[in-house]
């Protein structure tokens, strides 16, 4: 999980200035910081490990850390922004009582395709005991939100890709999974992709590049950088490449963890060792 807010914070400053670079230097930019991806990266474990699970717990989750972190970097959709801080104004795209029993408030799941929840999943990978675990915790995490079915399916193609990463799977068999489950065309490199690609906020259009980048990488660095280049929603593209990153390679070099050190909240890093055990800061 800590490798999804690594990404985020590497690619903070290149979301509205793309860096088409994969030599880009330092690796943290003087600006850069974390953003809402990772708050609500954050958001999300902390429903995962401190709560029942439920949708109550999650609606809460989102709301606290959005109001208790502001974003040193980037800001909310306007959607997502809406649902957190103006919920009269989200249109309830589910006929009757999505929550059932279970409803809070007035938010309402929106039909968002984004790839909001993509970036903020990593968390179910990490915790879940079974790739079936993993998908369902990916699509409670996005569908009180994101409830599009592509909102659903790039968030759980991502938890999918972190527990196959965390548990040994290789990159063929996790690139082949993901094809064969998603139906996301994983069979281009960055160097193909990266002339060409634009900004893009749909999780069609940023998980499988954010993918593609691991599959290319040869560490958990050269994933970052890989995925900062493509340009597009930097930020975000790297925040899911990195928490597949850091599963795959299980090592984040010290130097990245000292920067991370200085810019991350302390209480973050309560939550962090829970989901990752072997971090020790």
């Amino acid at each position: 999980m800590l490798g999804a807010i690594i990404g985020d914070t590497v690619g903070s400053v290149y979301e509205f200035h793309n860096c088409k670079r994969v030599n880009f230097t330092p690796l943290f930019h003087p600006q850069a910081d974390y953003t809402d991806d990772s708050v609500m990266t954050m958001a999300v474990a902390d429903w995962l490990i401190n709560t029942d699970r439920s949708m109550q717990q999650l609606e809460r989750s989102l709301v606290y850390w959005a109001a208790t972190y502001p974003c040193p970097m980037g800001g909310y959709g306007g959607g997502f922004r809406r649902w957190l801080f103006e919920p009269d104004a989200v249109y309830d795209y589910q006929d009757g009582d999505y929550f059932d029993d279970q409803q809070m408030g007035v938010r309402h799941p929106y039909n968002s395709w984004g790839n909001g929840s993509a970036m903020r999943c990593s968390a179910c990978g990490w915790v879940a005991n079974s790739l079936d675990e993993a998908l369902s915790l990916a699509k409670k995490s996005a569908e009180i939100t994101h409830n599009h079915p592509e909102g659903i399916k790039g968030a759980q193609a991502t938890a999918a890709a972190i527990y196959m990463a965390l548990h040994g799977e290789s990159k063929e068999a996790i690139k082949s999974y993901i094809m064969s489950e998603f139906g996301y065309d994983l069979n281009h490199t960055c160097n193909e992709i990266r002339p060409s690609y634009d900004w893009e906020s749909s999780c069609q259009g940023t998980v499988p590049p954010a993918i593609i980048a691991f599959l290319d990488s040869t560490d958990f660095e050269s994933a970052i950088r890989l995925a900062v280049s493509l340009g597009g929603d930097s930020d975000t593209l790297a925040c899911i490449t990195g928490g597949i990153a850091q599963a795959y390679y299980k090592e984040i070099p010290a130097t990245i963890m000292e920067k991370m050190k200085e810019l991350l909240p302390a209480y973050w890093w309560t939550i962090i060792r829970q989901i990752d055990k072997d971090i020790t800061i």
